[in-house]
């Protein structure tokens, strides 16, 4: 990539290695099995990031495989909250600073709850959104957990 994002240069001032796959945006399928095919990368190591709402928690970040659901029971659940909601896309750059399909759990304007797929363990590298529509960064997914501290549970359906 020509210029860093700023989920990069967080990584690097962290020294956590990461290697960048960049692909052709396609604004009508933003969907995170086009980005895995894309990049050349098995579903189960391409992640897709989330932002709900809980309504005792508020806002709440998820990071699930490209090819699986969040199951909106199980995530209230495991955050807390007796029901969450969806961010509407339209809030999404103004509580995050991310626009849809460059959603990274890394760099939010502010640090939010994470919570990350349970499958990203049987994974020793993941991708996630490098905060910009067009690369996925692959890095090792305990650093990724540490980093953002976040929870492993099972939150998909």
């Amino acid at each position: 990539m020509k210029n860093k994002t700023n989920v990069m240069r967080m990584l690097d001032a962290a020294k956590i290695a990461y290697r960048v796959f960049e692909y052709e945006v396609d604004e009508n399928n933003l969907a995170g099995t086009h980005i895995a095919d894309e990049i050349g990368l098995a579903y189960e190591k391409v992640f897709k990031t989330l932002v709900a709402r809980g309504d005792k928690t508020g806002p709440v970040v998820f990071c699930i495989p490209a090819d699986l659901e969040i199951d909106l029971k199980n995530a209230a659940r495991v955050t807390g909250n007796k029901r969450i909601e969806m961010i509407p896309v339209k809030d999404l750059l103004a509580l995050t600073g991310y626009i849809r399909g460059g959603c990274s759990p890394i760099g939010m304007k502010k640090r939010f709850p994470t919570f990350i797929s349970h499958h990203a363990m049987e994974q020793p590298e993941i991708t996630v959104s490098a905060g910009v529509r067009g690369a996925q960064l692959l890095l090792s997914t305990k650093e990724l957990i540490a980093f953002v501290d976040a929870k492993c549970e099972d939150i998909t359906v």
